[in-house]
């Protein structure tokens, strides 16, 4: 079974992630995981926090020689912050108390997370909440992406709305067009929207506020027959929707044209299915964002992500303290204006995890050898129905 679990605190240490289940015989580089965390940290309007960090992985087990030994990887990235936080995020007993945080963000899990755990001490909380997290998510989806591309599958993002900018796209961009995409202050295709997208985040900043938007991923050269329609929670898109919704301030998630078909009639949505000798079962539209059924049918996966404005502001909002109960206003530390770029990439490594397990249930494999051959066996069964 594929999985990964990360620890880790925003100001601590380091971020951790172990991921088990992969075969053994993949090719993992180091510099492949690291141009993915930049990729990660891509997108203006980021915070200072970004000027500190230069993330790059340590890989401290699982592989030997370059290639993975089918064993459990273990990757560290280390806070470079953590310099700077040493007596706050101390891990041990401290002679002298740091001051407790009290004053919640409203739109954060500071709140939530105090009642729910009892503690008096928002630091508590906010540390594990923080996207930092995500930049351990990202190494492991690196890892992912590395299983997917021996297979011929690549995954791509691009912005598709900051505030109220949004791009004009005649068609869905293609992997070959990532370096343009990343290349863009705000990862988006569309050179003109780009550009006014700039312009919102620096109001934004003169505001003192902050901006959310909509990101789309794609994932290309994706086999039918991923997930299940037999079971509720074996459904892959049951499955996507869970992991984008895990990535912070994602509010809502839709595959293909998701809420546009419910303003359609079905004779207008649902796309036809065509046969041909070179091609197989075909569609000349995907609306349905190359799942149907619960399982994918052969068309490119297409999933938007709404993404809230980032909670910590300039001009903080009212709150409570949660130990005199009085108003306040909540505290503000170090945070983005606009982080829906970054969000863009984690949305690339959800989507290649859940691509990268579902493909290992599937086809199995306890080397990256046979899993080929079980892929390829599979693929070469579809052209003869």
């Amino acid at each position: 079974m594929f999985r990964f679990l990360t620890a880790g605190e925003s100001h601590g240490k380091a971020l951790l992630a172990i991921v088990e289940g992969l075969p053994s015989g993949m090719f993992i580089s180091k510099d492949f995981i690291d141009k993915e965390l930049s990729r990660r940290q891509l997108g203006y309007g980021r915070g200072g926090r970004m000027q500190i960090e230069k993330d790059e992985v340590e890989i401290l087990s699982g592989v030997r020689f370059g290639k993975t030994l089918g064993s459990p990887i273990a990757l560290l990235i280390r806070n470079l912050d953590w310099e700077n936080w040493k007596e706050i995020m101390a891990i041990g007993p401290v002679k002298e108390k740091v001051s407790s945080l009290t004053e919640p963000r409203p739109g954060h899990a500071d709140l939530a997370g105090t009642l729910k755990t009892g503690q008096d001490d928002i630091r508590n909380i906010l540390e594990r909440a923080s996207a930092r997290e995500t930049a351990a998510r990202v190494s492991v989806g690196a890892i992912a992406k590395v299983l997917l591309l021996e297979l011929g599958i690549k995954v791509i993002s691009h912005t598709i709305s900051i505030g109220k900018v949004a791009a004009e796209l005649k068609e869905i961009p293609e992997p070959h067009d990532l370096e343009k995409i990343d290349s863009s202050p705000v990862r988006c295709f569309d050179d003109e929207a780009s550009e006014l997208m700039v312009k919102e985040i620096e109001k934004a900043i003169q505001d003192k506020d902050s901006l959310g938007g909509v990101f789309e991923v794609i994932a290309f050269g994706v086999p039918p027959g991923l997930g299940d329609y037999i079971s509720w929670d074996r459904r892959f898109d049951t499955a996507v929707a869970k992991a984008f919704m895990s990535i912070p301030a994602v509010k809502g998630v839709e595959i293909g044209i998701g809420f546009a078909l419910a303003k359609e009639r079905g004779s207008r949505v649902h796309d036809e299915i065509f046969y041909s000798p070179e091609k197989g079962f075909f569609h000349k539209t995907n609306r349905a964002g190359g799942i149907e059924g619960g399982v994918t049918n052969g068309e490119p996966i297409v999933v938007r992500a709404a993404m809230k404005p980032i909670p910590t502001l300039g001009l903080p909002l009212k709150t409570v303290n949660i130990k005199t109960k009085e108003p306040a206003d909540a505290f503000k530390e170090r945070a983005d204006i606009c982080a829906l770029p970054s969000a863009a990439v984690i949305g690339e490594t959800m989507l290649a995890l859940e691509l990268a397990g579902a493909i290992l249930e599937k086809f199995g494999g306890d080397s990256l050898v046979e899993l080929k051959r079980n892929y390829e066996a599979y693929l070469k069964g579809l052209k003869s129905l």
